[in-house]
């Protein structure tokens, strides 16, 4: 249904003035926001479809900057970051087409059944995976894993790379979005650098890559290179405004006004950065930088889940609690970075991210009739319905969800795939996938 009236909705619009409308009405027609203000201001068109959205809170759609697609869930568990990649490549190694396609699927729908409407996902054989985000409906940009080190062959290629430019990108009425991922400075030669510049260049597509995640690799980095990670991606020109950065926990503070001169976006992932002992991201001095970060799961290999709701919370309180400042990542921070700034980290804040006229109606409605979220109080600020968007919401709170006006979630489940044959495929490929990993367990490298 591309054309509906949503009202009685308490709405975070998440626009530049963070308007809160305690009882809006918001119209979609042809898949676009059209109309959204105060339910007696808004006129709706005769004929069109009214939900009531009483007892609701109206968001944008959560945006997931960084993540892989995976059934590689609770497998490699207690080690840090260097420990943990050699166990993580076995995937890699034993992956075929069609259990990225099953990873992705499952992904997916985890994702949309917790309020994520689009997500930036890095991973392998990613026509597949378009493939899985065209049957949930959800919005992805693809990042190949591109490596081509000498002995990192087990990744995507940079041929691979630019043929689903050609293939995939602005598909599926542009909800696909293929970008040139770069998997790390170890595993990418000056050339795949090289082509990724080329290719942006000559299809406007953005670059990601992974930096300065736990301090014994910047080390590393430093010790090889002899520069810093993010002095060795500046030296091979990547920074810039189409650049996309995971993690940057170990950034000084050259390294965040470099990144901010350039307008390099970040996409921070605080629950994997802790789960792996990375550390903690500088994020407010990132911010007050000017820095665009947003925020992502990093996949369910390394976080085991895949909620932004979880993400946001863990994100506000891991630095009041190592900072000793309560008053640091405020809640409307927070959803900022979970919606308009993940878009423009993605290139697509002119298109999603915020409720507002023009936009695509990739839309978040929450039931605040849970315990979870009463007693519930809203005014122009927010009340304290804003506190617990991001302290206490989380999935069971997800009623319904769209991406570009069709509606994907309905009273919590899935519209447009059996969610049990989803589970039930992912679950059989997924068992299949640990073993074939067991079975070439000798093949570990390490990622220097």
């Amino acid at each position: 249904m591309n054309q509906l009236a949503l009202t009685n909705a308490a709405i975070f619009t998440v626009d530049p003035r963070n308007r809160v409308i305690p009882r809006g009405t918001l119209i979609v027609e042809d898949g676009r926001i059209s109309a959204v203000g105060p339910s007696d201001e808004v006129i709706i068109p005769p004929g069109m479809p009214v939900i009531d959205a009483s007892g609701h809170a109206l968001l944008p759609g959560l945006i997931d900057a960084h993540s892989h697609s995976s059934l590689m869930r609770g497998v490699t568990e207690n080690m840090q970051l260097m420990e943990w990649l050699p166990y993580y490549q076995l995937e890699h190694r034993a992956l075929t087409e069609e259990y990225a396609f099953h990873s992705a699927r499952l992904c997916y729908l985890e994702a949309l059944k917790s309020g994520t409407t689009c997500v930036m996902d890095m991973y392998r054989f990613m026509h597949r995976c378009a493939d899985a985000a065209g049957e949930i409906g959800l919005r992805v940009n693809l990042a190949p894993y591109v490596a081509d080190a000498p002995g990192k062959d087990f990744f995507a290629t940079r041929a691979e790379n630019r043929a689903l430019i050609h293939s995939h990108h602005g598909s599926q009425n542009g909800r696909i979005q293929v970008w040139m991922g770069l998997e790390h400075l170890f595993y990418c030669t000056p050339d795949a650098y090289r082509e990724a510049l080329e290719c942006q260049a000559e299809y406007g597509v953005g670059i990601h890559t992974h930096a300065s995640e736990q301090k014994e690799e910047d080390d590393a980095v430093k010790a090889h290179f002899g520069r810093r990670s993010i002095a060795q991606l500046d030296h091979y020109g990547i920074l810039g405004e189409r650049t996309l950065i995971a993690h940057c926990v170990w950034l000084n503070d050259e390294e965040i006004k470099r990144i901010a001169d350039t307008g390099t976006a970040i996409s921070h992932c605080p629950i994997s950065n802790a789960k792996l002992a990375s550390g903690v991201a500088r994020v407010p001095e990132m911010l007050a930088a000017g820095i665009t970060v947003g925020l992502g799961t990093d996949g369910p290999v390394c976080n085991n889940s895949l909620s932004l709701f979880e993400e946001m919370k863990f994100a506000s309180l891991i630095q009041k609690a190592t900072r000793l400042d309560a008053t640091v990542l405020p809640a409307d921070q927070i959803l900022r970075m979970a919606t308009i700034n993940g878009a423009r980290a993605l290139g697509l804040g002119d298109r999603i991210g915020s409720l507002e006229v023009g936009k695509q109606a990739d839309l978040l409605l929450l039931d605040l009739a849970q315990p979870n979220l009463t007693p519930t109080e809203i005014n122009a600020a927010g009340g304290n319905l804003l506190w617990n968007l991001v302290f206490a919401a989380d999935a069971r709170n997800v009623a319904a969800v769209w991406v570009d006006g069709r509606q994907l979630i309905a009273n919590g489940r899935a519209t447009r795939v059996s969610e049990q044959a989803v589970i039930t495929e992912a679950q059989q490929h997924g068992l299949a996938l640990f073993q074939q990993c067991r079975d070439i367990a000798h093949l570990r490298t390490s990622m220097v």
